[in-house]
């Protein structure tokens, strides 16, 4: 008798994923459901490009969170104990990176180190390196090789796996070396959806891209077409009160709707600290 149905093995990677949301679940995060109007910003990129300067969409966004949380930050500040949280003097962004290794895609995760103190050419050049790595399939994290301990997880039973977390995030310090203290999913901007979607994240703030979308909008006495990217944010209402978080969006806002040539390229004293 033939079956009608087959069996698909699961990537390794996304057994973390499993885990992070089962985790995430039980963090104290405030979702702010957002809109930005990136019409003149993504037409600055435009014009870069034909200059021939290389910077994603994406690429570009992580400078903006980076160059704006590292103004507030106390929103990527770690739980110490309950009398402490742990404030980090850089801005490390994590993110997923889709790799292809034999004929599945697979996600894999990339942590873009300082992304606060790097230009938005800079990291897209660093997540372009990422993709163009080659991967083995004991490989978990980009850039590093898997120690055993980490390829060890991913035989472990669910119930320690997630006690591995537990343990992680009570220790800020070993939590910012393995995955930096913001996340970024840009499932958005895969495709075109109208809406938005709500993510779980174990970092203290984190960003879902959205899509990016033509939408009427009212300039002065005019209505416009203009393209507006939807994003939700979640924030550690552990680390970070209303009124902070507030201002923090409103920054967030002026960074992402006006973008700033020192956000986009290397300014002279980071092309001489790069060698570049």
């Amino acid at each position: 008798m033939k079956r009608n149905y087959q069996f698909q093995e699961i990537v390794r990677s996304r057994i973390a994923t499993f885990d992070i949301f089962g985790i995430g679940l039980k963090k104290h995060h405030i979702p702010a459901m957002l809109e930005f109007d990136v019409t003149d910003s993504r037409a600055r990129l435009r014009e870069l490009r034909k200059k021939g300067v290389s910077i994603s969409f994406n690429a570009w966004l992580i400078k903006v969170i980076g160059s704006v949380v590292s103004k507030h930050p106390e929103a990527a500040a770690y739980l110490y104990n309950k009398k402490k949280i742990i404030i980090f003097s850089d801005i490390n962004v994590s993110l997923i990176v889709e790799k292809k290794t034999g004929d599945a895609r697979v996600p894999i995760p990339l942590v873009i180190e300082k992304a606060d103190k790097k230009s938005a050419a800079e990291i897209s050049a660093e997540i372009d390196v990422a993709k163009g790595q080659e991967l083995s399939r004991d490989d978990i994290v980009l850039k590093k090789k898997s120690s055993a301990y980490e390829r060890l997880y991913y035989r472990l039973p669910g119930s320690i796996r997630r006690l591995f977390w537990r343990i992680l995030l009570k220790n800020p310090k070993a939590a910012f070396r393995t995955m930096g203290n913001v996340s970024v999913t840009s499932v958005g901007m895969i495709g075109r959806v109208n809406g938005w979607f709500i993510h779980r994240s174990v970092h203290p703030i984190s960003f879902g891209i959205g899509s990016v979308l033509m939408k009427p909008v009212v300039i002065g006495n005019e209505i416009r077409s203009r393209e507006i990217l939807n994003m939700t944010i979640l924030v550690d209402h552990d680390v970070i009160d209303g009124a902070p978080m507030v201002r923090l969006l409103g920054d967030l806002t002026d960074f992402i709707e006006n973008a700033r040539e020192t956000d986009l390229v290397p300014g002279p004293e980071q092309k001489t600290e790069a060698g570049l």
